[in-house]
C-alpha cells in the first residue's frame, strides 16, 4: 500500500473524522450525518462481542440502523473494506477505530503497516467517509505497558487521520464542536 508521509497530508473533502468520549453523541451524530447525506450509507462495524455485554450492545447498534443501510463487519480488514465499498455515490460510516485498532493488536498485525494502509485507502476513496473514535487520550496514563501502547498509538492515529481529514469534530455532551473545518 501507498504510505502518506507524515509531514505532507493529503487532504481530502471526503474524510470527516468525528470524536469523543463514551456516551458523548458521536455514533449518533455520525449516522445523522449519514442519514441526512442523501445517498446510500454502508455501515462498516470494527467491533467484536468477547463477552455478552458486548454482543447486547452490537445487537442495540444494528437494531439502531435503518433497514435500508449496508452493513459490513471488520475485524481488521478495514482498509480493504474502505477500498472495496467506496463510491462517489455513497458514504461510508466506520464505527470505530477505537475498536479496529485493539483488534489490530489483540491479532497481533503490524500497528505501523495497518494505520499505513488504513491512510492509504482513505486517500484512494471515492465517496464520503465518516470516522468515528473514542477520544481516550485526555485522561491519566494507563497502568500496563501494553495499554500505554494502545493509547500512544491510538493518539498518533487521530493525529494523521487528523491531518488527511477535511473536518474534525468533537462531541462534548452530545454538542458537536468543530476541530476543523472544510
Amino acid at each position: 500500500m501507498t504510505k502518506i508521509p507524515a509531514d505532507k497530508p493529503n487532504v481530502t473533502s471526503t474524510v470527516q473524522l468525528i470524536l469523543g468520549g463514551a456516551r458523548s453523541g458521536k455514533s449518533a451524530y455520525a449516522e445523522r450525518m449519514a442519514s441526512e447525506s442523501g445517498v446510500k450509507v454502508v455501515y462498516i462495524a470494527t467491533a467484536q462481542a468477547f463477552d455478552d455485554e458486548m454482543r447486547a450492545r452490537i445487537q442495540q447498534h444494528q437494531a439502531d440502523r435503518p433497514d435500508h443501510w449496508q452493513s459490513i463487519e471488520v475485524v481488521c480488514e478495514l482498509p480493504q473494506a474502505i477500498l472495496a465499498q467506496s463510491t462517489a455515490d455513497n458514504v461510508l460510516l466506520v464505527d470505530c477505530l477505537t475498536l479496529w485498532l485493539m483488534s489490530v493488536m489483540h491479532e497481533g498485525k503490524d500497528i505501523h503497516q495497518s494505520v499505513s494502509e488504513l491512510l492509504a485507502a482513505l486517500s484512494q476513496a471515492k465517496g464520503r467517509v465518516l470516522l468515528v473514535s473514542n477520544e481516550i487520550t485526555m485522561g491519566v496514563v494507563p497502568m500496563g505497558k501494553e495499554n500505554r501502547l494502545y493509547v500512544d498509538e491510538l493518539g498518533r492515529l487521530h493525529q494523521r487521520i487528523a491531518q488527511l481529514a477535511s473536518d474534525v469534530t468533537l462531541m462534548v455532551a452530545g454538542i458537536p464542536m468543530a476541530v476543523k473545518s472544510s
